[in-house]
């Protein structure tokens, strides 16, 4: 009987995981090409439908995506007309993002975007919650 090789490149969870991220992303483009986005720029469009009106470090929280990236993310978005980015009344120092009404049109024709990606992703709707629940475990664990 063989014994378990943890440095085989087979058995990394890190190969996977990255590889499936890949994958995932990649499977993404065809579907939010047409909506003009990108899909970090997704992850903005799903962070502010579900809250409007949030701080750029609120919204670095929900997307996950640290402030170098989604300031220049949220300029591009800006410029597109999907969003504006003001200062809040109460900070000046604070910039609130806000949804324009482009950009609260567009989820109308976002809304089959995550059935199209399980279709593709090939995983039942269990499966899928499972592998969500494992790697939000993960990331709670190395976060």
């Amino acid at each position: 009987m063989s014994q378990f090789d943890p440095l085989l490149l087979d058995h990394q969870i890190c190969r996977s995981l990255y590889s499936a991220s890949n994958a995932l992303t990649r499977a993404y483009r065809p579907l939010l090409q047409p909506l003009g986005l990108t899909y970090p720029q997704y992850l903005v469009m799903l962070a502010l439908w579900e809250q409007d009106r949030v701080s750029v470090g609120e919204l670095c929280a929900r997307t996950r995506l640290d402030p170098g990236t989604l300031t220049p993310l949220l300029k591009r978005m800006a410029g597109k007309g999907l969003l504006i980015r003001a200062r809040a009344r109460e900070d000046e120092r604070r910039r609130v993002i806000a949804l324009t009404r482009a950009g609260l049109e567009l989820r109308a024709r976002a809304a089959d975007v995550p059935e199209q990606i399980a279709c593709v992703a090939g995983l039942s709707l269990e499966e899928g919650l499972q592998l969500r629940e494992l790697t939000e475990k993960l990331y709670r664990h190395l976060g």
